[in-house]
């Protein structure tokens, strides 16, 4: 059996909100499995215990953690998205945007004709690069 690596999102409520959200922006995706903490916990009831979905072939788990960690997400660690055209990059650069944090401002830079980095309202980070 191969390996299979897929990128892993911890949430702390917002899984299902940001998977949703995801699924929305990208071509080909969409949630394929997901399941639920019921009444009896440990998890809020209704939350995700673990699901999968993908963006234009890529799969993704994610989680809302029943445990308040110390940490969430951060730069160090960002989603790569190579763009098709100025309208796609322009598009997916406001929508990720909106409501978070821009790290780089969508721009020209000397390794790209048009790139921008931002952590979207999720704290998830995307570089969006038009090459």
């Amino acid at each position: 059996m191969s390996q299979k690596i897929k990128t892993f999102l911890m949430f702390e409520g917002s899984c299902e909100q940001a998977m949703n959200f995801y699924v929305s922006l990208f071509p080909n995706a969409a949630v394929t499995s997901i399941s639920r903490y019921g009444a009896e916990g440990p998890g809020a009831e209704g939350s995700v215990i673990k699901a999968t979905f993908t963006l234009n072939g890529q799969t993704f788990m994610c989680i809302d953690s029943p445990v308040k960690h110390g940490f969430t997400f951060t730069p160090a660690m960002s989603l790569f998205v190579d763009c098709g055209d100025e309208a796609e990059i322009d598009g997916l650069f406001a929508k990720l945007s909106d409501g978070g944090q821009i790290m780089m401002p969508l721009d020209a830079y000397p390794f790209s004709r048009r790139f921008g980095w931002a952590a979207d309202r999720f704290g998830v980070s995307w570089q969006l690069n038009l090459p």
